[in-house]
This record gives structure tokens, sequence and C-alpha cells, in this order.
């Protein structure tokens, strides 16, 4: 059965709750709108009903993430000053932006044979908000803004582990004096085996060659 959110959210774990990585929490807080204005707490209007998510996990079901209520109160445990109305506006976009990852993350996978053995599963999921991918380190040395966040998470492909790099960067109209919050993810696999190594290699190969192949080929009207 499902009872986690696929987000390594921090080191608390039970079969009612969602942790928090509240360092990666309070990063995501300051950009979305609401979270730097003063409310009045009043926990006990969150809601306590979790979404599942498309995401599967090893174990049969899918990784459900966090209600509003268990969001504020793994902040709270921590002294982060949650404001229980920002929980309403943080949860959706915690909620999308992670299906939209995963979504990126399966656009890597199409064609790679794990619908043969049930599909491609979550397995393990890390926050790493201070730790600068090497292209990200890369980025930033030529002029780019940093991600605000970032996660490792390691997939199963019939029998095959591979992990993702997910760096996570603000779009435009972002920020605390806007509405409209919108967001870019970088998703990856990682360089540190020889899978990783290789589907990095095919989608350059695809983007450069692949795309130089369609321009040659004669139109057909």
């Amino acid at each position: 059965m499902a009872d986690k959110c696929p987000v390594d959210h921090g080191s608390h774990s039970s079969d009612q709750s969602c942790p928090v990585d509240h360092k990666s929490r309070t990063t995501w807080a300051s950009v979305l709108p609401g979270s730097s204005h003063t409310y009045p707490v009043n926990a006990s209007s969150l809601s306590t009903e979790r979404e599942v998510s498309s995401i599967p996990r090893t174990d049969n079901g899918n990784w459900v993430y966090p209600s509003e209520a268990q969001f504020f109160a793994a902040m709270a445990r921590k002294n982060h000053n949650p404001h229980a109305p920002d929980m309403k506006t943080i949860i959706p976009i915690h909620n999308a932006v992670n299906e939209r990852a995963w979504s990126e993350l399966m656009k890597w996978e199409s064609g790679r044979g794990g619908e043969k053995c049930g599909g491609v599963k979550l397995v393990t999921f890390k926050g790493r908000p201070n730790d600068l991918t090497p292209k990200a380190r890369l980025m930033t040395l030529l002029g780019y803004s940093a991600p605000f966040d970032r996660h490792d998470w390691v997939v199963e492909r019939c029998g095959t582990r591979i992990r993702y790099v997910i760096d996570f960067y603000t779009g435009r109209g972002a920020g605390p004096s806007s509405n409209n919050v919108s967001f870019y993810l970088d998703v990856r696999p990682a360089l540190d085996n020889w899978e990783g190594v290789k589907m990095r290699a095919e989608n350059i190969w695809q983007d450069w060659f692949g795309s130089v192949r369609s321009s040659n080929t004669p139109s057909q009207s």
C-alpha cells in the first residue's frame, strides 16, 4: 500500500505521514506566492486528505502525497513557522511539479523496455537542496541562475537501477511578489553508471544527428 510522497522531505517516516525536508521546504516556500506574508495560524482548518500520485512503487501501489495538515505539522515540528493558509497553495504546486518530474523522467525511459516487466518504478528519493550538480555549477559560472532545489530519484527498470538528477528552477513571474508561479525542471540520468552514460550519449546523438537527418529528408508534400 502506498504511504509516502515521491520526494524525500527528511528523516521522519511512518505509515501515516509524509516526511518533510525542512531546508528544501523552506526554500520552496520562499518562491511560492503568499509565503512571505504573516497569517494567523489555524491548523485545524487544514485538510487531511491525501492525493495518490501517478508514480509507481516497487512494492505495489503508487506513492501518496502529504495532506495539508501533514505538511504543516512536519514544518512546525522543526520550528519553521509555517502559515496554515499557505498549505492550500504549496500542496497543489508540490504535487503538480513532482508529477511533471515523473513525466520528464519517463520520456527518458520511453522505449527502453520497462513495460515488459510491469513498468518503471520509483525506488528511493532524496532531496539535496544544498548540493549543486556539476551541470548546475557550470551554468552558474556562465552567468545563469542556480536551481533553488535538487532531488535525486532512483528508479528500477526490469532489475536495473538508474539514478536521475532533477534540478528545479523558477521561471518568469515566480517569486513572493507574483501570483504567477512557473518552474523549469532539468531531469536527466546521473553519470554514475554505464546505463546513465549510455542514455545521455544516445540523447546527444539523437539531438544532433537525428535533427540533421530530419532536416535533410525531402518533403513528401
